[in-house]
Parts: C-alpha cells; structure tokens; sequence
C-alpha cells in the first residue's frame, strides 16, 4: 500500500496506526509539499502538483493508495477529483484529529475514510 502525504509529516506513532487501520503494511510514503499560490487557478497547481508524483498511469489505476490530503478544502477538492480521474474510484483518505491536552498541538489518526465506499452508498440513496 502507498500513502501519499500532502500534508504535514506523518509521524511513526501515526504510520503504526494506519496500519492497524488498513490491516496492511504501508510500503512507502510519497511526501508531497503542498503549496498555492492564491492568484493561479488550483486545478492548474493540482496538475503540476501530481505531475511530481511518481507515478505511471498504470500504478495510479492498481496501486492501493492512501491519500493525507492537504488541509485547505478547496485544494483537497481538486485533488481528490484529479486522483479520481486517474485511477478510476475515490481513494481512501486519512483523517487526523487532535489530541486533547497536548502541548505543543499533537494529531492522530482518527480514521481511514473510504470516499469509494461513501460514494457507492450515496448512489444508492439517489431518488
């Protein structure tokens, strides 16, 4: 399984809990920084920001990925539309939450959102 990281550093306590969540090991992690300029359309970055991913048009399609989605929501937006029209479904994504009581903030992983998954259940409750 590869975990791309589009946001900040995942930590080994973190990594250890994707683990246990996806029941499988993480063979790499693709740390992508993420930043935008305001003035330049997203779709445009998100673009050149996934050209720097890599990989081939066969392994978007059948590697199994997780994605640490960047924080901003409108790039994220973007993003997970991009990756779906390159593999073909939603990919899985993390989701962190802080850690009350810590100084300075700490994160952990929450859970694995599988967006495939929401999707399909969504589309059956169309009307």
């Amino acid at each position: 399984m590869l975990l791309i990281n589009f946001g900040h550093p995942l930590t080994d306590t973190q990594l250890a809990r994707v683990r246990e969540l996806a029941g499988r090991d993480v063979e790499r992690v693709i740390a992508v920084p993420t930043h935008f300029d305001h003035q330049r359309p997203f779709d445009e970055q998100v673009r050149e920001l996934l050209a720097g991913v890599p990989l081939t048009p066969e392994q978007w399609q059948t590697t199994p990925l997780i994605i640490n989605p960047p924080s901003l929501a409108p790039i994220a937006a973007v993003l997970l539309a991009e990756i779906h029209g390159r593999s073909g479904y939603f990919p899985t994504i993390l989701r962190l939450r802080p850690i009350e009581g810590t100084i300075p903030p700490e994160f952990e992983v929450a859970e694995l959102l599988n967006l495939q998954g929401v999707r399909d259940a969504a589309r059956a409750r169309r009307s």
